[in-house]
C-alpha cells in the first residue's frame, strides 16, 4: 500500500544519496593533482546533476508536506572518511580518485534499484527510473575514465 510516509522517506534517502554523491565528488576535487585537472570539469558535471536530481526529489517531498533532508547518509560520511585514510595510504593518483568515485556511483545504483523496489506512486516511480538512468550514464562515464588509467 502506497504511504505519503513510506514515500517522503524514500524521497528522503535518495536526497541524502545525491547529498553524498555532492560531498564525494567535492572531496575527489581536492584530491586531484594539477596534472589530473582535466577531470575537474567532469566532477563538476556530476556536482551540478545531483544538485538537480535533488531539487526535482525536494520539490516531490515538499509536494507531499514533508520536509527535504539536508544531510548525508551516515554511510557516505564513512565512505569519505575512508577515502581520506585509504588516500593517505596509496596517495593521490586520478586512478585511486576515480575507484572511489565508481564505488559512490555503485553505491548510488543501489540506492535508486532499492527505491525502485518500494511501493510508489507511478509519477514518482517514473521519477526515479529516469533518475537512475541519468545516473548510470554518469557510472558508466567513470568507470570509462578509470579503465583508461593504467596506474
Amino acid at each position: 500500500m502506497v504511504t505519503t510516509d513510506n514515500t517522503i522517506e524514500v524521497l528522503n534517502d535518495l536526497i541524502e544519496i545525491n547529498n553524498d554523491r555532492i560531498a564525494g565528488y567535492e572531496k575527489s576535487l581536492e584530491e586531484l593533482k594539477e596534472n589530473d585537472a582535466h577531470l575537474k570539469s567532469y566532477f563538476l558535471k556530476y556536482i551540478d546533476q545531483s544538485r538537480q536530481l535533488k531539487l526535482a526529489l525536494g520539490t516531490e517531498v515538499q509536494v507531499l508536506g514533508g520536509t527535504m533532508e539536508s544531510g548525508t547518509t551516515a554511510s557516505g560520511k564513512i565512505y569519505r572518511a575512508w577515502m581520506d585514510v585509504k588516500s593517505a595510504f596509496t596517495g593521490r593518483s586520478e586512478k585511486t580518485v576515480l575507484n572511489s568515485a565508481e564505488y559512490g556511483e555503485d553505491a548510488a545504483q543501489k540506492a535508486y534499484t532499492s527505491a525502485l523496489e518500494e511501493d510508489l506512486p507511478h509519477h514518482i516511480n517514473a521519477l526515479i527510473a529516469k533518475q537512475q538512468q541519468e545516473l548510470k550514464q554518469a557510472h558508466d562515464e567513470v568507470k570509462a575514465l578509470r579503465d583508461q588509467r593504467t596506474a
